[in-house]
This record gives structure tokens, sequence and C-alpha cells, in this order.
């Protein structure tokens, strides 16, 4: 008699919570960072009224969202990018400002307290 193999497939990927389904690969979505351009917005508006600086963030974030919805996946990312580069670099200079602005409030007072 002769011996026969039996047929046995092991998946490759895991079947646990969340895995995805074999065959099917999805690019992640990109963000659109619109919450945080708001507050870039509110946050420079409420330093001197210079919410202008912040804006471009804004129209990166609000252009990304555009290209999501119409399905162009390789703009969205392109608007992203600009979008989370433009949200980072107001981040950093408006608590730069909020730091001399600090600085320049405490010189104020203890010099109107020494006198």
């Amino acid at each position: 008699m002769e011996t026969r193999q039996a047929d046995v497939s092991i998946p490759l990927q895991s079947s646990g919570w969340g895995a995805a389904a074999p065959g099917h690969q999805s690019d992640p979505q990109p963000r659109d960072y619109v919450l945080w351009s708001v507050l870039n917005v509110l946050l420079w508006c409420a330093l001197g009224g210079l919410g202008c600086l912040s804006f471009p963030a804004l129209v990166f974030s609000i252009k990304t969202r555009d290209c999501k919805v119409a399905g162009d996946l390789e703009g969205a990312r392109r608007h992203s990018h600009h979008a989370k580069v433009a949200n980072i670099v107001c981040s950093v200079l408006f608590t730069v400002a909020l730091v001399i602005f600090i600085i320049i409030a405490a010189i104020v007072i203890s010099s109107i307290r020494v006198t």
C-alpha cells in the first residue's frame, strides 16, 4: 500500500482580532490634522490676532480631507505631510512666543514690585 500525504494549509497571517482578510492589503488613510490646525488658528488669534500665521496648516488640512473624499490618496498623503509640518512649525513658534511673553511679564511684574 502506498502512503498518501494529506493536504495541509497553514495560514500565513494571524487570525486574531483585527487581522486583515487574506489578500486584502489596504493602505491606511492619511490623517488630515484639522483639529490641530483649528487649535493653532485659535491659539494664534488669542496671541495678538496673529491667526494668519496658522492658516496654511488649516488650508492643507482641508485639502487633505477633500482629496480623501475624492479618492486621491497620493494627493491626500502629500497635503497631510504639508499640514503636519505646518502645524509643527506653528506649535513650536506659539510655544516660543508664549515663553517669551511669560518671561517679559515676569520681568515687568518684578520691576513693578521693586519700585
